[in-house]
């Protein structure tokens, strides 16, 4: 724990900057990704930079050498953590910054407050997410994107969505594309036991949550047309890893409905050793998605090696680029015919892995912190 009370420096001479601790251990696989390079990338930088988790319960869960100050009193809610208790922690803590790395901010603090939005799908597109408070959601989010001094986002894409979504002048916006793991790489197979039981080769991939902004159904239809090609190889298999958001029952009556039930695999949530194995098995990554503010999935399967297939939508054409097959999202005999033509082709497939490979490359977790640290040393 940082010493309560200690003088910081914004002449930059040191910087110290707080981010939300309940980050590092968020029930979103994206946002734990998301924070966790950021900080290594942060701290790998060799600039005078303090980083703080502020509060959060799982300090285990912290890069090693960030610091961590303890949650103060606040109303026991994720508003009341947001509202009260970050900025107590930022004071007690004393830092420059806080960065609020997940839609939500505080809308007063003692210190400018950087705010992160990886896009703005639930504002654009409610429909998507028809939970009943969504609009108190859609409500905290659109004020704390208001209340922060500067916005951090993750592609073009998304700058000029929220622009327009919040009204907010683009030059309070700067992109910080994330960047990949280096635990993500083509290394040679490991042992039959990393892939979970019920994944049989060869099979396709999809990563991310089941829901509608992720076109699968679609994207089932496809395999199952491809299964029926004589010339497609039958066993051919989905596996979807992610959490349900309640498309799932119907992908499976899909192919239950087609007489093949083993033709969907869905894995609510595996470990990051059996990710990273599944990444390296797969004949390819497929994502369809209709809508993403980035896409993280898609980088890390470039960076495995692994052929990707996505939908020419939103954010996806500027983190695939020239490495993977961009199609249109509704097409699906184009999704079929790419299918077929991938698992049949070995060549074909060595040719998208060395493109994955190369775009993959660009995006590192060092480029993305050092964006990152001179929003925070303009705010500061």
């Amino acid at each position: 724990m940082w010493p309560v009370g200690v003088k910081t420096r914004s002449d930059g001479a040191r910087l110290r900057v707080g981010i939300d601790g309940r980050a590092f251990a968020s029930p979103a696989p994206g946002i734990r990704r998301y924070v966790a390079g950021l900080v290594r990338g942060l701290l790998a930088l060799g600039e005078p930079i303090d980083v703080v988790a502020l509060g959060g319960r799982d300090s285990s869960a912290l890069p090693p050498g960030t610091g961590h100050v303890d949650e103060p009193p606040h109303p026991p809610t994720n508003l009341g953590w947001t509202l009260v208790g970050i900025p107590r922690a930022a004071r007690r803590a004393a830092v420059d910054v806080i960065h609020a790395p997940a839609y939500t901010a505080p809308f007063w603090s003692p210190v400018p407050t950087v705010l992160t939005i990886h896009d703005v799908s639930y504002e654009l597109h409610p429909q998507w997410y028809p939970y009943r408070r969504d609009w108190m959601r859609r409500t905290f989010y659109r004020r704390s994107a208001h209340a922060a001094s500067h916005i951090l986002t993750v592609s073009a894409f998304s700058a000029s969505e929220i622009s327009a979504a919040y009204h907010i002048p683009r030059e309070r916006i700067t992109v910080a594309p994330l960047g990949v793991d280096e635990t993500f790489r083509p290394d040679e197979p490991g042992p039959p036991g990393e892939i979970p039981a019920g994944v049989m080769a060869p099979f396709l991939l999809h990563v991310g949550d089941l829901h509608e902004r992720r076109n699968l159904p679609m994207l089932v239809e496809a395999v199952l047309a491809a299964r029926r090609r004589s010339e497609a190889r039958p066993a051919i298999s989905l596996v979807l890893v992610g959490t349900d958001r309640g498309a799932g029952g119907a992908l499976r009556a899909l192919a239950a409905q087609a007489g093949a039930p083993e033709a969907v695999v869905p894995l609510a949530s595996v470990g990051d050793r059996q990710l990273r194995a599944l990444y390296r098995h797969a004949t390819a990554l497929v994502y369809p998605s209709l809508y993403e503010g980035f896409g993280l999935p898609l980088l890390e399967a470039m960076a495995s090696g692994t052929p990707v297939v996505a939908s020419r939508a939103a954010s996806i054409p500027e983190v695939v680029g020239d490495g993977g097959l961009l199609l249109d999202p509704v097409e699906r005999d184009a999704w079929t015919r790419a299918i077929v033509d991938i698992v049949n082709d070995g060549a074909r497939r060595v040719r998208m892995r060395e493109a994955g490979l190369r775009r993959a490359a660009q995006f590192t977790w060092a480029r993305t912190a050092r964006m990152t640290l001179d929003v925070y040393r303009r705010v500061a």
